[in-house]
């Protein structure tokens, strides 16, 4: 927020003499493209001589989708601000980004708003692999809408717009790292089955009766559905580092924090073929159907069939 001002009052602070024939009517950015400055949370369009900046908090867009029509709703204050500027020049990003913003274009007008809400519409953007119908989470698209939004001028007069699209903001997230090797461990205190990384791990709390000694008929797997208690599929990134001592505890460990967890949705399928590996040794090949993960109201498919792994059990 003070930096925010700062950058403002830079920038009046090189403005030149006002040419005074100035008159905006309509304001409209509706075809540029939304840039945010890498050092602070400002969001902006630019356009030609024109600037739409945006100063909301940082964790106002979060990595969440909104409920069907009920967007983020913030109202316009010293809090959440929006501005307007007209330069006598062609303005860039340094402009707005930077703390001693450059000498030249400088401002002619400047609008501030003084009234009115900031809707935020999140949704997420997905990456479609076809090959095998699964998707992953590349990012948030953030729609945003000001509505019964009030400029006050430097004359003291207002502008006033019903409603004003400032359009859309798209915020890349880091893809979930999933470097699972496939090599399960089962805890037998509790039949849990896991896998895990140095910072994920994928736990199914798997139905004992899908886990049996005998070998399976060709193409005759035993076959299960994910549920909420039997059969409950976790994935789990964390804040540390995992070390194998974490699992098949009869309490969970504090450390290291969970960041995030998602939950298979019920009615996923899982299926498990039995072979025999040796004298009274045998592995069990887990594969998952039509899966979909999900946190919150976000949500991505491991597609038609993910191998979950493989456990080797003895009698």
């Amino acid at each position: 927020m003070k930096r925010f001002l700062g950058i403002l009052i830079c920038v009046l602070a090189f403005s030149g003499c006002d040419d005074g024939d100035l008159i905006v009517d309509n304001i409209d950015f509706s075809s540029v493209t939304t840039s945010s400055c890498s050092d602070n949370n400002l969001i902006f369009k630019l356009k030609q001589s024109e600037a739409l900046i945006l100063n909301i908090p940082e964790g106002t867009f979060v990595t969440e989708p909104t409920d069907p029509d009920t967007p983020i709703k913030l109202d316009v204050n010293s809090v959440n601000q929006i501005v307007y500027n007209f330069y006598n020049g062609t303005v860039s990003s340094n402009n707005i980004c930077s703390l001693i913003p450059p000498g030249t274009p400088t401002i002619n007008k400047q609008w501030y708003a003084s009234s009115g809400v900031i809707e935020i519409t999140t949704t997420a953007v997905k990456k479609l692999d076809e090959t095998n119908n699964s998707s992953r989470i590349t990012g948030y698209n953030h729609n945003i809408v000001f509505t019964n939004l009030t400029f006050k001028k430097e004359d003291g007069t207002t502008q006033f717009y019903e409603t004003f699209p400032f359009g859309d903001y798209l915020q890349s997230v880091d893809a979930l790292p999933f470097g699972f090797q496939g090599v399960l461990k089962i805890c037998s205190n509790s039949g849990q089955v896991y896998d895990f990384t140095e910072n994920e791990s994928f736990t199914l709390d798997i139905d004992p009766a899908l886990i049996v000694n005998e070998v399976t008929p060709i193409d005759k797997p035993r076959t299960g559905v994910i549920g909420p208690i039997a059969n409950k599929l976790v994935y789990r990134l964390f804040n540390g580092v995992l070390n194998p001592d974490y699992f098949c505890q009869t309490t969970t460990p504090l450390l290291p924090t969970v960041k995030e967890e998602w939950l298979g949705r019920t009615g996923g399928g899982i299926e498990v073929t039995t072979t025999t590996i040796g004298p009274n040794a045998f592995k069990h090949t887990i594969v998952l159907k039509n899966v979909t993960l999900e946190k919150g109201n976000s949500n991505f498919q491991l597609g038609n069939s993910y191998k979950y792994g493989e456990l080797e059990t003895t009698k």
